[in-house]
């Protein structure tokens, strides 16, 4: 570069002829008209692809390969690795690994995705769960983390449960609404069981009735992500992660989820002081016009729960969630139903509670009271 600015600046400022400079520099005079021509080298410039004389007959081959994987389980598509044993194995290739890998390379490379940036309006949320490790009464266990967040203002709401299913879905929705104090106008889910029955078209569908009238009593608008699709919530996607390696490292011990969720909540409230890249307010501002945005909580609250027909059996135990549960004699053999709270389980016949019992989250497990049995005592005291 020094002897390219020091050849254009001989020459355009008159102080050498073209010939002269030539002479002086030792340089062809087609060399020469390109220095003048251009203010900085142009650097190398391939005219042409590179023959491949070995690899070139396999390099269709390769492509097909790549293409049929995109059909395949991701778990079960090709190597690099792999594609060089078939090679070698069914077509007689005889050439290195290297130009393998850096084929399938560029392949990949010209083949990746590409998405949008995306812009968030005020008022919306995206939710979904992820999974985590915690120690539970000194015995190691996953549980299942709620997260909702809120685009806009980069807001996070999490919660941790014992597991993943249709009355922690429901609650997660209820605890994180009170903690913004209002309800999103429209939520971004993936397909989840809990939420869509049977998938129709690719997005969406039949849903169920619990998610139905979660919807109902909060008025909010959903919205599904196409099947294998999630990078359509990316950024609740990232903040499962980013939760996780913040709030939860250390692996955390507990005896009570209740009393480590209202931690937790803490930690969502001290990461609104942060602020977001490339805005000037912090989390909180933005919250602010979050809420403007959104839609007011109701004024009755909501039940999170899971309601199950049953069938209490000779010894007048009713089986909810892996789990019996004791109910009075005189329901045996009856058909009863089960209405599962996140803390209490609840047995009703006919619009009448029969039976209460604490919820049990772990299985194969037998909860009595002796209440339910004192009638049977009377009638066979032995």
């Amino acid at each position: 570069m020094e002897l390219w600015s020091e050849v254009r600046r001989c020459v355009l400022t008159g102080e050498l002829s073209k010939r002269q400079a030539c002479q002086k520099f030792k340089l062809h005079w087609d060399t020469l008209q390109k220095i003048l021509q251009h203010v900085e080298p142009l650097g190398y410039r391939k005219r042409k692809e590179r023959e491949k004389p070995i690899l070139g007959p396999f390099v269709t081959l390769i492509h097909e390969i790549l293409e049929a994987d995109k059909k395949a389980p991701p778990k079960q598509r090709h190597t690099a690795k792999r594609i060089l044993e078939r090679l070698r194995d069914e077509h007689g290739y005889c050439g290195g690994r290297t130009v393998v890998q850096e084929e399938v390379r560029r392949w990949r490379q010209r083949s990746a995705e590409v998405f949008m940036p995306l812009a968030h309006p005020p008022g919306e949320a995206q939710v979904d769960f992820g999974s985590a490790t915690v120690v539970y009464r000194g015995q190691q266990r996953k549980v299942a983390m709620f997260i909702m967040s809120l685009p806009f203002s980069d807001a996070v709401f999490c919660q941790i449960f014992p597991r993943e299913c249709t009355e922690t879905f429901q609650e997660g929705h209820r605890r994180a609404f009170e903690f913004f104090g209002a309800v999103p106008k429209r939520i971004t889910y993936d397909n989840t069981k809990i939420a869509v029955a049977k998938v129709i078209q690719k997005r969406g569908g039949a849903f169920t009735r619990e998610f139905l009238r979660l919807e109902s009593h909060y008025l909010f608008e959903h919205h599904f992500c196409l099947v294998r699709r999630p990078t359509e919530k990316g950024h609740v996607e990232g903040l499962v992660g980013y939760s996780r390696r913040n709030f939860l490292v250390p692996v955390p011990h507990l005896d009570d989820f209740e009393l480590y969720n209202e931690g937790l909540a803490d930690d969502c409230r001290r990461e609104l002081n942060r602020h977001v890249r490339g805005k000037k307010e912090t989390k909180a501002e933005l919250l602010k016009e979050d809420v403007r945005a959104m839609r007011p909580l109701p004024s009755h609250p909501f039940e999170a729960r899971r309601v199950e027909p049953c069938q209490a059996n000779s010894l007048s135990l009713v089986r909810f969630d892996r789990n019996d549960y004791s109910v009075p004699t005189a329901h045996a053999h009856h058909a009863v139903t089960a209405v599962g709270g996140i803390e209490r389980v609840r047995f009703v016949v006919q619009d009448q509670m029969v039976a209460e019992h604490l919820r049990d989250w772990d299985k194969e497990n037998v909860h009595y009271d002796p209440v339910h049995y004192l009638a049977l005592l009377e009638r066979k005291p032995g």
